[in-house]
Formats: C-alpha cells, structure tokens, sequence
C-alpha cells in the first residue's frame, strides 16, 4: 500500500472514503495516531496514551466484522478518563481513586459496535469539576492553537486531542458546560444531547441527574454520525431516556439576547466584536429573529452552584474525598466541599426544585419550535491568570453555560470565526430536549452560511510552514487549514538559505526550472495581511503558478538569495531535503 499524508484534521468522512480506496487501513491509522499522540507528549492531552500493542485486539475485531453493518469503522476516538473503557484504567484525574473496568461504558460499546476505535484516555479537570482544564494532577492541558492559553474544562484533554489530529472525534462530559467550553476555546464542535439520550452507565458521576456524555469533532456531520450510534435509553441505567433526534429541521425562530451579553477577560473586546459578526450572520440565515430578555437563563444558571446541586457532587464524591485527605486536587476540594455546607437542607433543596421547575415552565413556552443562540463563553484567560484566580475565573466561563442541562435543553457549540489571531470564537444554539432536530437544523443553517461567507485566500507554502514542520503552529494560530498538496509549474528553482534553521527558497526562472511539491492552506483574509507582513527578507508572498494552471499567493524568494545558497532542485519538496 502507497505511503498517504494524513490530514492535520483527522475525520470521519475523510477516514471512511480512504478505507474504501483501499488507501489506507484501520492499521496506517493508529500507527499515524500513536504517532501525533507521541510527538505531544509535552502536552498532557492524555492520561493513557494510544498504544499500538494495547489496540492490536481492536483492529483484529475489525477484521471479523461487517464493514456494512459498522457505520465507524476504523475511525479512531478519544475517550474522557471518567468514561470507562474495559481494561484501560478509569482514574477522573485522580490515581489514587484509580480502578480497570471490565466492561466498556454503555455508549463506548456501542461505538466499539459501531466499528470506532477507542484509542486512549484523555485529561481532564478532576473529577469533571471545572471548565478550564487546569484542574489535574496529570498537569495543565494545553489549548491546541495557543498553548498560554486555556483549553477548557473539564473535558480538555478530548477536546484538545480532536484539536491535534490525535483521534478522528472524542467523547467528553457535560453538567454545566464541559463538552462546549472545550470545543469553543479550540474550533470544535461540541455537541450535547438532551439529558438521558445517551445512557451514562460507565460515567463517573459528577451530577448524576444533570451529566451528559457528549461528543467533540471537527464537523456538525461528524457529530451527528457519533449521535446516531451512541443514542437510546438502556435499561439499566436509571437516568437514561427514549429521545429520539428526528431528520433535522429549520425553527420557526431565532432568539437572541435584547441586551448585549457581557464580555470578560483580556480579550473582552474581541469577543464582543466576534458576537457581534455572529449575530449578523444569524440574522442572515433566512429565519425571523426574535430578541428576549434572558434573565430566565441566568437565574436558572445561579443555582447550579448556589443551589443543591452542588451537594449532589458531594454525595458522589465526599466519602472517597474524606477516606482519602490531602489526595483531590486542592481547588476542586474546595469546590466539592462546599457541598457539605449546612445550608444544604432538605429544605433549601425542595425550594430550589420548586423554583427550577417554574423555570423549567417557563424556557418550554419561551424556546417551542424556536432555537435560542448565545456566545458559548464571553471571554477566555491564560492559564496564568486562571493560577492567580482559580474560581472567578472558572466561574465566568460558565456564564452562558450553566443553565443548560438543568432546564433540560439540547445544544450544540459550534465555531464563530475568530476573535483573535489563533483564538477560535465560538456560539451556541439551545432548544427543547424534544426538539433536538430544530438545533441541527439551525445548525446546517449556521453551517453552510460559514461556509460561503468566510473570506480566505489558498496559500502555497513549501518549507517550514508545511504540516510536521516547527511553524505549522503559525498556520494554525492564523486560522490556517490545510487543503492539499500540489506541485508548482516546472518554472521554479529551489534553494537552501543559509539561515538558521535552514530555510527553502522558491524563484521564479525563465528556462531550466522544474516542479517543487509544496502544500496549499486556505487561510482567512483578516489574518493573511499580518501572516505576510511578518515574512522576514529574502522570502515574501507572490503567485505561485501551480502545476494545474492555477496562479495562487505563496512563498517566493528574492532572486539575489541564490548566491551562497545551496541549490536542491533536483529534491522535489523540502520533504525530500530534510527526512
């Protein structure tokens, strides 16, 4: 079988289409992901790492099923170390509450069923207690795109995996915003069903009346092909519920805020700027738009950690907490604790379900056939800033969040462009747990709109800035995606500067040039001026004609650059020069 470059972004559509070439094999696959997983080690993005030998069953189970009949097969997911898979240890980012289920969580069976692959066990904030991946003894989990930065909790680990490539798609976790914070802060998609669609049996509870297992990818289609697998009620587990998700439709209306959310943190402005293109581009879509008073949602979010569902961490949790002193991590101790308070009565708990259910009442009324859209998070932090601060902090991030689950609503977290150079932006659409179909319509919607709006240029690079190489993280931060490879016109000379590190360079000569291979990226065009700007002499950005007749803006170099360089023509790609 022909060596295949694998994409940055590993998906399921791109992974099913190369298995039915016959390009690639579930095989090619996990060595390329043990691979990636290997080279970011310095990243605690895993808790157990994809292994080769440890998933050597798994590809032979493969081998004895119906392709068919398996809608994910050989497509390799990330699994949140709260979520048990058999024989990999389940820790919550905890070793001492450390245990290896025998038997997969409910809804990993039935992707394994499905053909996909758990691959490993990601970070997390421990014991799902948290939104900003800061929280574990396993170290901090950095953000894919900008490493200072948070990667959002409590499922950052998941989040950040399908971010690098490592995995195809992940699951993670959702109380008060886990499985969106994550895919906002790193350009995912994070989709949370309505509570009880997928069975928690094999979750290590944080609030078991209010957890949801949720599932991050790189597309809305991916996400959904997760759902179809994963959905359903099962019988053993209490909490689950027959929701069924029907062919997606559009609401009859958006609803968005009247007053302008609040925005935090450094890039408070940013993010106001980027809601502000995003409630353009909603009222772009061809639905009635709605504004509402949203205080329904912020009372409803003020007692998830206010109210007794706090006490339902501790009743989780405490008595391991207690037998074992000095063992969680120090702030999520304190968060836990808190649930131990005395004004955790019986009492104050019936008056607050008295309470959430008249809200409840009211988001049925206000949110039928329509779909609500928010900011996913109003604003993100470094990770310093979070150290310094560790609960307002945290506490903001779950200010658009929190209310979800417990009104019972479905969401989607989907990628807004950009708030800053490398730092995704993110909205979220709610609905009815009943009308999940409306949030998926709405969401195509929102999808194919992005599609056709965003302006971006191709950009032809042929060194450094190709995938694997040290400034593919400069691609990223701007935006950047990879396309495909391509090969220039047989016109080009290609040289090696004397720099440090070395550097190609690719000229433009009237006879005796060849063709170079190089890489093309769709980049937007808000951050390809300052990405060009920054080019240091003798390189720059001119057409690069292709191969195919296609004139594209790429990396050239200044002709005087030829002398005292060594000339490497005959290689073909910087590729050829380096491996």
């Amino acid at each position: 079988m022909g060596e295949v470059r694998f994409p940055e972004q590993l998906t399921i559509e791109w992974l099913q289409d190369m298995y039915e070439k016959g390009a690639i094999a579930p095989e090619d696959t996990i060595r390329e992901v043990v691979r990636r997983a290997q080279a970011d080690a310095d990243n605690p993005i895993w808790i157990t790492p994809p292994s080769a030998d440890a998933l050597r069953p798994y590809l032979e189970r493969l081998e004895r099923m119906d392709r068919s009949a398996a809608p994910l097969w050989g497509v390799p997911f990330a699994v949140k170390d709260n979520i048990d898979v058999a024989g990999m240890p389940t820790t919550a980012a905890c070793p001492e509450f450390a245990y290896v289920p025998e038997a997969h969580a409910e809804v990993v069976r039935r992707l394994v069923d499905a053909g996909a692959i758990p691959v490993g066990k990601t970070n997390l904030d421990q014991f799902a207690t948290g939104l900003v991946g800061t929280r574990s003894p396993y170290g901090e989990t950095r953000n894919a795109l900008r490493p200072e930065w948070l990667s959002g909790g409590s499922s950052s680990g998941s989040a950040v995996a399908v971010a690098r490539g490592h995995a195809a798609f992940s699951l993670g976790t959702d109380t008060a915003g886990s499985g969106r914070v994550p895919a906002a802060l790193n350009g995912l998609v994070g989709y949370k069903p309505s509570v009880g669609a997928w069975p928690t049996k094999g979750l290590v509870p944080a609030c078991a009346s209010l957890d949801c297992i949720t599932v991050f990818a790189h597309s809305l289609a991916d996400a959904l092909a997760v759902d179809a697998a994963a959905r359903g009620a099962h019988g053993g587990d209490p909490w689950s519920r027959d929701i069924a998700r029907s062919d997606s439709l559009p609401p009859s209306r958006i609803l968005l805020p009247a007053e302008p959310p609040a925005f935090f943190g450094p890039l408070a402005q940013e993010y106001a700027a980027a809601w502000g293109e995003a409630v353009r581009r909603l009222t772009s879509l061809g639905l009635p738009v709605e504004t509402i008073d949203t205080k329904l949602f912020e009372d409803a979010a003020s007692i998830l950690y206010d109210g007794p569902w706090v006490a339902e961490r501790w009743a989780s949790l405490g008595e391991f907490v207690d037998g074992h002193p000095g063992t969680a991590f120090p702030v999520t101790e304190r968060v836990l604790r808190s649930g131990a308070a005395e004004r955790h009565t019986a009492s104050a708990a019936f008056q607050a379900m008295h309470k959430l259910q008249r809200y409840k009442a009211e988001a049925r009324k206000l949110l039928r056939n329509a779909v609500l859209a928010m900011p996913t998070v109003g604003g993100t932090y470094t990770r310093e800033q979070v150290r310094h601060d560790p609960i307002a902090t945290n506490s903001n991030l779950g200010k658009y969040t929190n209310h979800c689950n417990l009104l019972d609503l479905s969401a989607v977290a989907l990628p807004a462009g950009l708030a800053d150079e490398g730092m995704p932006f993110g909205i979220t659409l709610f609905g009815l747990s009943d009308q999940e179909h409306l949030v998926c319509g709405a969401a195509e919607l929102w999808v194919g709109r992005s599609a056709a709006e965003e302006p971006s240029t191709l950009v032809a690079v042929c060194g450094l800035h190709m995938r694997g190489f040290p400034l593919e993280a400069q691609m990223r931060a701007c935006g950047a995606a990879f396309v495909e490879e391509a090969d220039t016109a047989p016109a080009y000379r290609f040289v090696k500067l004397p720099t440090t590190p070395a550097k190609p360079g690719l000229i433009r000569c009237e006879e005796g040039g060849a063709s170079i291979r190089l890489e093309l990226w769709r980049m937007p065009l808000k951050t390809f001026g300052g990405f060009a700007a920054a080019i240091p002499a003798p390189l720059g950005i001119g057409k690069v004609e292709l191969a195919d007749g296609r004139e594209v803006p790429g990396f050239v170099c200044e002709a005087y650059a030829v002398r005292g360089a060594e000339d490497i023509t005959e290689a073909g790609s910087w590729r050829n020069v380096i491996s």
